[in-house]
Order: C-alpha cells, then structure tokens, then sequence
C-alpha cells in the first residue's frame, strides 16, 4: 500500500518540553497561549470530540484505561456514541465491520501499552483489507514518552508497516489538523487504517484554536481517473478479443460500482469472476458470474481464467489465493489491472496494461467509450456449460447423523432472500458460507481476506448492525474463531442488535485438519477440541438465546423459528469433524488444477 511522504509527525522521536499534567496552570502553557482569555480555551480531549462530530462520526468503538481518562471524561456529556468493546481487538473488528457497511471510517480509541497493543490485529486486519479507520492510541503523558513509563509502547514504530499513516500528538493545538487529515487519509485512494497516538496531557492541556476544515498534504496525491489513452488501449484489446473475462475484486465494492459494472458485462457479454472480497460485485444469479476465483473456488471461474484471452482485475491485487502460481496464472491472456494504488501493479502478475484508478470512473469512461467486442458466443457456451456441469456441491450423509453445513448456509440465504449483511469468522465456514450465501450487492459481505483473522466475526457483525440497524446481520462462525472474542456477545442485548450468529461446530479446527488430513498423512496435530463449553449455557450468560440443530431434520424448522425470533440468536449447527471444502487448489499449483469439483 503506498505510503505518505512528507509528514513531520511520522515516526519522530522529538517531543515537547516536559509538563506537569497534574498542574495545568498558565505558567505551563506555550508562550502564545498566555495571553488568551481562559473562557476561550478549552482542553483537548474536548478539541477532539469537536473535531470527531466536524468528521460526522457516529460511533466511536473502544476501551478505556489510564492514559485516556481525559478523553473519556469528555465522551461521558454522550455527544458522539460510544459502544464499549469487551476487548481492544473486539473494538477494532467492530469498526471495521462498521466502516466496511457504511463506507465511514470506523473510529476506535484504546489506551496505552496493552490496550494498544490489543488493537494492533484489527489494525493489521483493516490495512490488508483497506478498511478505513482512524484509531487514537492512548499514550503516557509526553514527559514520561521514552522512560519506559508504565504501560508506555512506541506505537509508531509498531504501526509503521500496518497503517497509511501515524501520527504523536505533540502539541494540542495541532489536534484538529491531525485528526482532518487522518480522516481524509483514511477514506480516500486505498482506504486503510491511520493511527493517531495521544498522549494523556494532551487532552488536559487547553487551546483556543479552531477546527480544520482544510488539507495540506502535497506528499498525498491521489489519482483517480484514468489516462485517456489507456482507455483506448483498453477499448482496443477488448475489440480483439474472442474470450474475455472481468475479474471483480473488493475495489468494486469499496467504490460502490457494482451497478456499472453489472451493466457493462451484461452489455457487452462478458462473463465475470470475482475474488473472495469481491463477492457481491454482481448478482450472484447473473447469468454471466461464474462464482469465486481461487483456492476454493468454483470450475467454471478457475477454466477461465486460464483460458481466457483477456483479462481485466478491477481492484484485485491478485493475492497468492487467487494467483497461487503467477508464471501460470492467466497464460493465454492480456491483462489489464486497473487499480487505484500503484504499487500494486506488476506486484504479482506483469501485466499488458496498468491503469492507476478508481474502478467506478473507469466504467464511467468505458461507458462513453466505443466498446465493440467481437462475436465470442463458443467462449460464453464453454463457460455456461463449465458452470452448470460443475456447480458447487456437497453430498448428503446416508446415515442422516451430521446437518450439512452447506445445506445450512443455502437455507438461510433463501429465509433472508440474499438480501442479509453476511459477516464471518475464518476457516471452513468462511469458504462455504462464500460459496453458498447469494449475494445480490456490495456492503453485504464482511470478512477477513488478506489477513485471515480468526476472531473476526461477531465483533464485525456488531459494527455491521450498527451500520444498518434496518438490515438483518448474519455471523457465520466455527467453534474456534469462536471462542476467540465471543465475549463481545455481552453487547447484542445491550445495545438491542438483533444479530443472528450461526455457530458451524464440528468440534476440530476444520480448515487446518482439512489440510493435516491433505497433506500431512493425517497427522492431526493439536486441531481437534478434546473439549467443549456448552455454547447454550454460554449463549444464555450473555443474555442471549440459544436454539442447537444436532440432526439434520431439526435444520430448516429451527432455523425458521431462530429467525422469526425477535432478538439476538446464538444457533450451533453440529456438523462432521471430517466434512471438507471443495473444490480446492492445492498450494503452489494453477488454477486449472483444482480438485474436489
């Protein structure tokens, strides 16, 4: 992710002379500040709860602790929502839940030493999958920064290679600066996450300046239109082609361009692939999608795209599961890559022509373009007749003893008429829930990709709901994610979220016994639960109702009666410890060697 320049705050060392906090007095305050009137001043914990509601934010997601008291003091008047996380890592799943629905920057504070360190996965998570946050790091108070003060951590450092930008608040009038260009930073080009770590005297000290409303970045330049030339070279090679392909990933989603796009491949018949992220970009029953590309993905996507003979990625950065093997990824194609950062052109996949762009105003220009793709109705037949040969599948247990997760998820997808925000932890449940929920729209789907964080489900769902009180949200789970940040549950009836979590236990780690079972002569090291909670008892602790589906003629009637269910709904889903998902690439091979299908 390309990176800002230019910026004094980042990863600097200097700080201001030191302040007794304790002693806000005038004598302690910057020369220029002692002559100001005291009923013009005010701190700057409230100068940043000013600049949050000048950046319209509605939920701030967070953690309190010793060195964010100030602020805390502040959110205590209520101006801006707080919802209170059971864990730092919680918090910052549940922003990014919240950002990936809205389009908003999910706003997180945390405080120093652990609690930021806690958050650092949420972090990580939402850089890989450019998520917009701005979170605030609590910090010691800036004569304690580098003495190894307690709960002291160098949060600029740690944050250097997972974040757009950081920043140290050194100086409390420059906190509406800060904070306008973090957001701006946060939610435009790639989106991704930005830290602004805050010292404790830097919400007691006061200040009368006012709020930011300009940017001035000139080592941050975005671009988001493309060249006209490379439309027309794009134009040119869709002109020649006989087998064109459009692979969609989460840059289709993020620009909310899944219209333009369902349109452009429905006008010019051109069947269509999309990443894990990607999903949703078009309708999942469009004649023309072939399904997910990649690791599991299905026949129809993987055969073309290796036989095609152009390729165009809006916003994939063609990642190892899509791409497991670059030197025979796409063989026979041209590839076009359009995506707004730059450093992810030619990163994995050379490619014939690079545009640097936003995806939406490449459509746009494409729409007013001179497009005349030749007759490729043999290319639009071998890829119809490789999807409906080879759909995604599952077979039935003869001896009726295990529910099929499968079933579950294709069932729910028909209760909640494709129309349900689908958040999920990572493991087998992800891919299942991927290969069989339909999709019908971007902001529906909610998951990990790049980062592969188990954890991530139910405080993503928190934030989704909160996004869209109107929609109805499904977390699907396994039984190890789970147990991971379950505790979050705490919040579905205190904030009233009507989530419903589908707990898929098979009792294993089943992604990673899958690939023992694969590929290490069964040799199933450590990825088998010897032991369980009862996740019942568990779901009515936190005041939330528990409906089991032990044998598969329970599942369609207590699915119904969970979802007709007016309130929160924990619904374990007892499934195989053996059952698999297919098909699958195996690791290091191309994508037309997939198995399983």
């Amino acid at each position: 992710m390309t990176k800002l320049s230019d910026m004094p705050e980042h990863n600097t060392s200097e700080s201001n002379q030191p302040i007794d906090t304790m002693k806000v007095a005038e004598s302690s305050k910057p020369e220029y500040l002692k002559n100001q009137t005291l009923n013009k001043m005010r701190p700057g914990s409230e100068l940043l709860v000013e600049a949050l509601q000048n950046e319209d934010v509605e939920f701030i997601f967070g953690y309190p602790g010793g060195a964010v008291l100030p602020l805390y003091d502040t959110f205590y008047d209520g101006k801006i929502k707080h919802i209170l996380a059971r864990h730092e890592q919680g918090a910052t799943h549940a922003a990014e839940g919240y950002a990936r629905v809205s389009g908003k920057t999910g706003v997180v504070v945390v405080t120093s030493g652990p609690g930021a360190t806690n958050a650092i996965t949420g972090i990580t998570d939402a850089y890989s999958d450019s998520l917009p946050l701005v979170v605030f790091t609590g910090q010691v108070a800036t004569p304690g920064i580098g003495k190894d003060a307690f709960q002291e951590a160098d949060l600029l450092s740690m944050t250097t290679p997972i974040t757009k930008q950081n920043y140290q608040v050194k100086k409390v009038e420059d906190i509406p600066r800060i904070v306008h260009e973090a957001f701006h930073v946060a939610n435009t080009g790639r989106k991704g996450p930005v830290v602004i770590d805050f010292p404790k005297d830097m919400g007691i000290l006061s200040t009368n300046v006012e709020l930011s409303e300009t940017v001035d970045l000139p080592g941050y330049q975005v671009n988001t239109v493309a060249d006209s030339n490379d439309i027309e070279t794009l134009v040119s090679y869709l002109n020649s082609s006989k087998k064109p392909l459009v692979l969609a990933g989460a840059g289709i989603n993020h620009s909310k361009s899944n219209e333009l796009l369902t349109n452009f491949v429905t006008q010019h018949k051109i069947p269509t692939v999309t990443t894990l992220l990607g999903l949703g970009a078009v309708p999942y029953d469009h004649p023309l999608f072939l399904g997910m590309g990649g690791m599991h993905g299905s026949y129809a996507s993987n055969m073309a795209l290796t036989e095609c003979d152009l390729l165009i990625n809006l916003g994939s950065r063609f990642d190892d599961r899509l791409a497991s093997k670059p030197d025979a990824f796409a063989p026979n194609a041209k590839i076009v890559h359009v995506d707004i950062d730059p450093s992810e052109l030619n990163k994995v996949i050379d490619t014939d022509l690079g545009i640097v762009a936003d995806c939406k105003n490449v459509l746009e220009q494409l729409e007013n373009a001179n497009v005349q793709v030749p007759n490729h109705d043999d290319w639009l037949q071998t890829c119809e007749t490789n999807k409906s040969s080879y759909p995604f599948k599952y077979e039935k247990d003869n001896n009726d003893s295990f529910c099929k997760p499968q079933e579950a998820i294709e069932y729910i997808g028909h209760i909640t008429n494709g129309d349900a925000i689908v958040t999920t932890d990572v493991g087998q449940h992800q891919m299942w829930a991927a290969q069989f929920y339909p999709f019908k729209s971007h902001s529906q789907w909610v998951t990990s990709g790049g980062l592969g964080t188990m954890g991530f489900g139910i405080p993503s769902a928190i934030g989704a709901q909160l996004a869209r009180p109107d929609k109805t949200v499904v977390c699907f789970v396994g039984d190890g994610g789970f147990q991971m940040t379950n505790q979050e549950m705490a919040l579905l009836p205190e904030y009233g979220l009507n989530i419903k979590i589908v707990l898929i236990n098979n009792g294993t780690l089943g992604m990673v016994k899958q690939w023992q079972d694969k590929f290490f002569n069964q040799r199933f090291s450590h990825s088998v639960f010897n032991d369980q909670p009862d996740f019942m008892k568990l779901s009515e602790a936190y005041g939330v109702k528990g409906f089991l589906i032990d044998k598969p003629n329970q599942l369609k009637e207590t699915l119904d009666e969970a979802f007709n269910y007016n309130g929160p709904a924990l619904i374990e889903v007892r499934i195989s410890p053996i059952e698999p998902v297919n098909p699958m690439i195996p690791s290091g091979k191309a994508n037309h060697e997939m198995e399983g299908y």
